[in-house]
């Protein structure tokens, strides 16, 4: 039997966060989770390590702090010998577009892909990438207004859960655990 849910599952710190607060999934979920991705591989390490000084434990807000300061080339992976500044700096700013905390506000992931090979470019200002704990109630009621109003297209519906067996679709109240 197959089961499709629509409870939050995921890995924190790639949840976009009206995702894991909310539970809508949108294409722009994706988005944000490339946006965290991408920072991962120009720095070589996690979106979380609380090994870490705590300035430094939360990948997301340590490359935006060094983003601010004009350090962002200081976010590099050490064991990178060569590497363009100017495309660091673009993956960077692309990154941060695609963490920004409105899912409307992110690009799609084709003009991700135009921006990061550069036939178009980055003019956007940048703003600090969306945390769950930066969640503001202001933002949230935003989105569950446009919600109800139906203004926000790119949200899915994600009604009632629905289980697959032998080729049948019952409701979830028909789901055997």
């Amino acid at each position: 039997m197959t089961h499709i849910s629509t409870r939050v599952a995921g890995t924190i710190g790639y949840l976009a966060p009206e995702y894991a607060m909310l539970g809508h999934l949108t294409e722009k979920t994706d988005v944000f989770a490339f946006g965290v991705v991408a920072l991962e591989i120009l720095t070589g390490r996690p979106n979380s390590d609380p090994s870490l000084a705590e300035e430094k434990a939360y990948l997301l807000e340590w490359a935006w702090n060094m983003y601010e300061d004009n350090r962002e080339i200081e976010l590099i992976d050490s064991t990178l010998s060569e590497f363009n500044k100017e495309e660091v700096r673009r993956i960077i700013q692309v990154a941060f577009l695609c963490t920004r905390t409105s899912p409307t506000a992110r690009p799609s992931m084709s003009k991700v892909v135009a921006l990061l090979s550069g036939d178009t470019d980055v003019n956007t200002e940048v703003s600090r990438p969306g945390y769950l704990v930066d969640w503001k109630f202001n933002d949230v009621n935003d989105l569950l207004s446009r919600i109800a109003q139906g203004s926000d297209p790119t949200l899915y519906s994600l009604g009632s859960s629905t289980s697959m067996e032998s080729g049948a679709m019952l409701p979830s109240s028909q789901c055997l655990s």
